[in-house]
């Protein structure tokens, strides 16, 4: 083998296909197995090779920022007054949200690289003399494959053989047009096939293609949803409420004439208490943890921010085939017209049809010709000089016949209406076609129509009935999503009567819509048009693309399905686009999740998971505002009313690191979706968690005033029966703010229960037995206990009697 590195081959444009193959050693037959092994030695996997960052320089950063340099400096100020206990427990604090942040990241970040690795690219390449699908990141340099519509070209190519391609380069080039390209033409790694099918030479792959040399410039953009910028803006909301608080209490120090050095520690550990470090590895955790669910049940999720739009979706446009039916064809009926014969119409079928491109049309025809012996003998005697596959504008394919005498003619199938069109005697059918048509559509067949042309003279041969049952699931899923407030809209390119008898099948409602109604119609006559239809039949891709706007202009979250390169506007347009099970990679590339699995049915698993993990994000921001109020303002007003310091620095450091354990575990937590589409409330968030954190902070300074006038404690026990009551409050707190019913309407998960259970118990032993703070006994521990469980209880009656008022109000329109 020649050793030509593809980086060299810079001129492969100039280069003729015969160069380019003499110069990698291949030819159109491609190149042999035992060459690959080599190849891949040599150039390597066709993959991008990412930046990654080393798991030493990543764990340090944990390290570096705001939150890590406040911890720091109350760790310095510690050992500078000479509180080595602070000092002992300040750094542990540090060097535990480090590796519990890096383990936690760590774990999303595999779980996502699994997730892309299903995502893989495939390709079609000749190897051995031989057809065969493999992962694209196995091609190399001299492989032939075949691209086709709705590819992501895999590597950058030379076009060898074939009419023509219309390729979209924007991905590259930034140009919104689409490029035609020819025979000799350079298709770049990235782009995607619009219409047409060629073979290609692959001469660089992985980081030696155009689009791998660009990325060394890019930077990857991460979106965020705009339930994530909420949690966001909660946080930037709590830190400010922090900062505020204790700008008073160092204020009111300084006025006090108090240490400045230890206010100034004290400070700094209360705001480390009060920000939510834990947001970023909740928020993380949760999706992929959520995604890694999907993805066992056949759903991988490509963007994880949309998760937040399936969850509010309530409108789902669907996809009839592959999605509600099961996409298997078969040939159920032959309609020949004037002289000739089902035999005939079956043969001119077959020869309009091409076996290697897997297509389920041609799939159908062929199988039915493979059960007749004799018709398959029949058409081996005839010779494909050409073939023009299926274009989804032209909407037929077409092939040029030579039979054994020397004959030539043309054969082309697709739409009937198209077909007609070719017909000599177009006029005298038309009727006729129209009424078979929606004969076999009343059945619920597909009707695609046969021409053979011959001295330019075509003749119309007649009509196939091809059937495409629905899923066995399709009835049982579209009655469920109904049920969650989702509204399916069928959409589909067939015949109207199809739609309708598919969606009776179903149990659909039939008020299916042609999108001929929706042209030369004012938007808002379109939007009731849209509004008011259960589906829409006969349906070209621009159609889709302006049913999911319209809709997302009367306010719904839109999905929407689909499968092919045509697909891709409507599906990025979508709120959530989804690919589904054998759509073509373009589609992928466009959706936010993506099928493997084929029907309807995973998407009520999507639906489902999408609502638990925004329930649980939820839980998490009630939870981490009621805390923050609780703390801050009672320990804020406790010293400046008061002039005592309710709990030690080493405390507050204390409570933000039992806190840890079952923050995170909110992310692995037992819930119920909820049985219509989510949307964010800020005010029901707000309301509650003000609530919650107002009861806690009126709860505290009951303990206070118990501790102090009843119990009549001195400073330090005092202030050891105050934090453990803060610890096991807070704990508790958790599990009022998951439930908008009694805390015992859903049962926590294991882990949510043990971690909060075992960091109670932590708590308890060392207050009992004074690690680093003054002990208080058992006695008083019990009494905290059982003043924290009352206390509990009465607040989770309030609370559930707040929802109900607040909802019956119309102040939460919790639907």
């Amino acid at each position: 083998m020649n050793e030509t590195s593809p980086s060299k081959i810079e001129n492969a444009k100039e280069l003729s296909t015969d160069e380019l193959f003499a110069r990698l050693d291949s030819g159109m037959q491609g190149i042999s197995d035992a060459e690959v092994s080599e190849r891949l030695q040599q150039y390597g996997y066709n993959e991008l090779i990412e930046k990654k960052t080393s798991p030493f320089i990543k764990f340090i950063g944990y390290f570096w920022g705001p939150i890590p340099w406040m911890i720091e400096i109350a760790a310095i100020l510690s050992a500078i007054i000479q509180r080595w206990e602070d000092f002992i427990i300040i750094s542990l604090l540090l060097v535990l949200n480090g590796v519990v942040g890096f383990w936690q990241e760590n774990k999303a970040d595999n779980a996502i690289e699994l997730l892309k690795s299903k995502m893989a690219l495939q390709a079609r390449v000749l190897r051995n003399g031989q057809w065969n699908v493999i992962p694209a990141r196995e091609l190399v340099p001299g492989d032939m494959i075949r691209i086709r519509s709705g590819d992501i070209v895999p590597a950058d190519l030379k076009l060898v053989e074939g009419d023509y391609l219309q390729v979209d380069e924007s991905a590259l080039t930034g140009e919104s047009l689409p490029v035609d390209k020819a025979s000799d033409d350079i298709a770049y790694s990235g782009s995607v096939i619009q219409k047409g099918e060629m073979n290609a030479l692959v001469f660089a792959t992985g980081m030696d293609t155009f689009f791998g040399k660009t990325t060394r410039l890019l930077a990857d953009v991460k979106t965020q949803s705009h339930f994530q910028k909420a949690i966001i803006k909660i946080g930037d909301y709590l830190i400010f409420l922090a900062a505020v608080l204790v700008a008073v209490v160092f204020i009111v120090a300084i006025f006090r004439q108090e240490s400045l050095v230890e206010t100034l520690q004290f400070a700094l550990v209360l705001v480390v208490a009060a920000i939510p470090a834990a947001l970023p590895a909740v928020l993380s955790v949760s999706m992929a943890v959520g995604a890694t669910n999907l993805a066992k049940k056949g759903a991988i999720v490509s963007k994880l921010v949309s998760i937040e739009e399936i969850a509010g979706m309530d409108v789902l446009c669907s996809d009839k085939t592959g999605t509600i039916t099961k996409n298997e064809l078969t040939l159920s009926e032959l309609i020949p017209f004037a002289d000739f014969a089902e035999e005939d119409l079956l043969v001119y079928s077959a020869l309009a049809s091409r076996e290697e491109d897997n297509d389920p049309i041609d799939n159908a025809i062929l199988k039915k010709v493979k059960a007749l012996g004799n018709t398959e003998t029949k058409l081996g005697t005839y010779e494909k000089a050409d073939f023009k596959p299926f274009d989804p504008v032209i909407k037929h394919t077409e092939a040029s016949i030579k039979t054994p005498e020397g004959r030539q003619f043309k054969v082309a199938k697709g739409a009937p209406q198209v077909i007609l069109e070719m017909a000599a005697n177009k006029d005298a059918i038309k009727e006729e076609m129209d009424e078979k048509v929606n004969a076999l559509a009343s059945k619920g067949y597909r009707a695609l129509g046969v021409a053979m042309c011959e001295a330019e003279i075509c003749s119309f041969v007649g009509l196939i009935g091809l059937y495409d049952p629905p899923q066995e699931d399709s009835a049982q899923t579209v009655n469920t999503a109904e049920s969650m407030g989702v509204d399916i809209k069928m959409i589909t390119g067939d015949h109207a009567a199809i739609a309708k008898e598919i969606a009776r099948q179903i149990g659909m409602d039939t008020n299916i819509t042609t999108a001929s109604e929706l042209e030369d119609k004012t938007d808002l006559q379109a939007q009731n048009i849209v509004e008011n239809a259960d589906g829409f039949a006969q349906v070209f891709p621009e159609h889709k693309y302006r049913i999911v706007e319209l809709l997302q202009e009367e306010g719904h979250i839109v999905g929407m399905t689909g499968d092919g390169v045509n697909d891709a506007p409507a599906l990025k347009k979508a709120d959530a686009g989804i690919a589904v099970a054998g759509a073509t990679d373009a589609a992928r590339s466009a959706a936010d999740i993506v099928f493997t699995a084929p029907g309807l049915s995973t998407i009520i698993d999507a639906i489902k998971e999408s609502r638990k993990i925004f329930q649980r994000m939820k839980s998490y921001s009630i939870y981490r505002i009621a805390e923050t109020v609780r703390v801050l303002f009672f320990i804020a007003i406790s010293i400046v009313a008061f002039n005592f310091y309710p709990v030690t620095a080493i405390m507050i450091v204390l409570l933000a690191l039992f806190n840890d354990a079952p923050i995170m575990a909110i992310a692995y937590d037992n819930v119920k979706y909820s049985n219509f589409p989510e949307k964010w409330n800020i005010r029901e968030v707000l309301s509650m968690a003000t609530f919650l954190g107002i009861i806690g902070v009126i709860s505290s300074f009951i303990v206070f005033y118990i501790g102090l006038h009843v119990l009549n404690l001195d400073q330090d026990v005092l202030q050891s029966f105050i934090f453990l009551k803060l610890a096991v409050a807070g704990h508790l707190t958790i599990f009022l703010a998951r439930t908008r019913g009694p805390f015992w309407s859903i049962r926590p998960s294991g882990i949510l229960f043990w971690s909060t259970i075992g960091t109670k118990l932590l708590a308890t032993l060392v207050v009992v037995y004074g690690f680093y703070i003054s002990p208080i006994g058992w006695k008083l521990a019990g009494f905290v206990w059982l003043y924290a469980l009352v206390a509990f209880v009465v607040t989770d009656l309030i609370k559930v009697r707040l929802y109900s008022l607040l909802d019956h109000s119309g102040l939460i329109f919790h639907r």
